[in-house]
């Protein structure tokens, strides 16, 4: 049966990012990344649907030791793609990467001190044994979308698309077309299709708070006119983390501040007398729920150019040639868009199992926001909530590399996180009031009382605790393989 040393699951962005400083900083260490889809990428190769791109920017989205070099710092999904895969063949670890690979068990033995990973290749069951076992496979299912049960949807004689499955063969070039949500996905999809379609009606049962950023940052633009890409990239990269960091905290402490912030944009943006509280003025506070990114406002220019508009309503029904809302409103549509949401999928639906034993999800809890209590070789990557994910997924990756590498000094195997009780209904792993976290929170690890336990969503806090933290803090037990185990073990 082949072993490696570690054993990646997920060739997206955390897969790829977590192989390259594996390979970087660790030379010795043999690895595989095992992936259920059919190329590199994750989200950014599964996701093709009209405008897709970036809601962070790319100095803090791009990876810590790969400059983003390109002029604009909100991407488009092709150009981020490229990006990952350029970087996994500059590395060198695309050709450690297994195609049609779904993992679908992993069983831990104390007796070996090793993982058995069990995955389906096109049917067939694939068989591996690993000392340190890495997900990186994100946390929504890849192969369904959310969609409600909406009345009537059987007699809608148009076209139903969810943006997760986007057709290729969809022409919506003059037609009417009615996107169903008011999240990241319908912000960026809206703009997007009105370009070409007839009309584009947004409707939303409530609205989200959605903020205007430039597509090209004029300070990086001229920092980088000045520094070599090695230099300026760093310094973009902290100055982008700290404004976020901010703001952040500012929606936090001062809700009612940030709220009359992104009032005041939108009505700079919208058409004079426009119902901004009803269509943009959500009753939950800033960051309750992930913001909404509009680069250049090109969504409040869609409206003010009157290809696109806005209905705050609830869907009463599907009828044969569109919609019709509570208010009794009519909306015609060719083609209808659910972007409705995800669907969470932790670890993306494989069993894990500790010497026979499989643990609740919910109740395990997170060591650092990546291990699990009493899993042991064990890490997962869940990027920040409140700013770009790859800035957490690079800061787990090296974490792993000095844990590993504080297991081969000591002449340690085995690493497993303990934890102290933790109430019940403590907060999940992912702390978001968006209904795709609330429709899965109690299928989800929980969160301590306080650090490493407990998460804060704050990335420069995190550099000192991961980076530059002690590994042996106290949480940890550390054990030595059994006698006749293999002598490779993390090593």
């Amino acid at each position: 049966m082949e072993h490696v040393d570690v054993l990646i699951v997920g060739a997206g962005l955390s897969g790829v990012g977590a192989a390259c400083h594996l390979k970087a900083l660790m030379p010795d260490k043999t690895f595989t990344i095992l992936e259920s889809r059919d190329a590199i990428g994750g989200t950014w190769d599964l996701f093709r649907y009209p405008g897709v791109r970036s809601d962070s920017d790319m100095f803090t989205l791009g990876y810590s030791f790969r400059p983003w070099t390109s002029r604009k710092g909100i991407a488009d999904g092709a150009t981020i793609l490229e990006y990952v895969r350029e970087t996994a063949r500059a590395f060198g670890v695309d050709r450690k990467i297994r195609f049609h690979h779904r993992v679908v068990s992993a069983d831990w033995s104390s007796e070996t001190a090793q993982w058995t990973v069990v995955a389906d290749h096109r049917g067939e069951t694939v068989t591996m044994t690993c000392s340190f076992l890495y997900f990186c496979s994100g946390y929504y299912r890849y192969d369904e979308g959310f969609t409600p049960d909406f009345p009537g949807v059987g007699d809608y004689r148009g076209r139903v698309v969810h943006p997760q499955h986007w057709p290729d063969d969809l022409d919506y070039t003059g037609r009417r077309i009615v996107v169903v949500g008011s999240g990241a996905t319908a912000v960026t999809l809206v703009p997007a299709l009105a370009r070409k379609a007839g009309h584009v009606t947004m409707v939303q049962r409530s609205p989200s708070y959605v903020a205007t950023l430039p597509t090209v940052d004029p300070i990086a633009a001229r920092l980088r006119k000045r520094l070599s890409p090695e230099r300026a990239y760093p310094v973009i990269r902290w100055k982008n983390v700290l404004f976020t960091t901010l703001s952040y905290q500012l929606s936090r402490r001062r809700p009612e501040l940030m709220k009359k912030l992104l009032r005041s944009g939108a009505l700079r943006q919208l058409p004079r007398d426009y119902d901004v509280d009803t269509h943009f003025g959500p009753r939950y506070d800033p960051w309750d729920q992930r913001l909404c990114l509009s680069p250049d406002g090109d969504l409040f220019e869609a409206i003010r150019a009157g290809t696109a508009s806005v209905e705050t309503d609830r869907i009463e029904t599907f009828t044969e040639s569109g919609l019709r809302l509570a208010s009794g409103k009519e909306l015609e549509a060719d083609v209808v868009v659910t972007a409705t949401g995800l669907n969470l999928l932790f670890l993306g639906g494989a069993t894990l199992r500790v010497d026979g034993v499989e643990p609740v999800p919910s109740e395990l809890v997170a060591y650092k926001g990546m291990m699990l209590s009493g899993i042991p070789n064990f890490a997962l990557t869940v990027g920040y909530t409140n700013a770009s994910w790859t800035l957490k997924a690079d800061l787990v990756a090296r974490y792993v590399t000095r844990l590993l590498r504080y297991l081969d000094e000591h002449g340690y195997a085995v690493c497993t996180p303990v934890s102290p009780p933790v109430s019940p209904d403590a907060p999940p792993l992912i702390d978001l009031k968006s209904g795709y976290i609330l429709r899965s929170a109690d299928d989800l690890p929980r969160q301590g009382p306080a650090a490493p336990w407990r998460l804060h969503q704050n990335y420069p806090r995190d550099v000192m605790m991961l980076r530059h933290g002690k590994v042996d803090d106290g949480a940890l037990r550390f054990s030595r393989a059994p006698a006749g185990t293999r002598e490779t073990t993390l090593s």
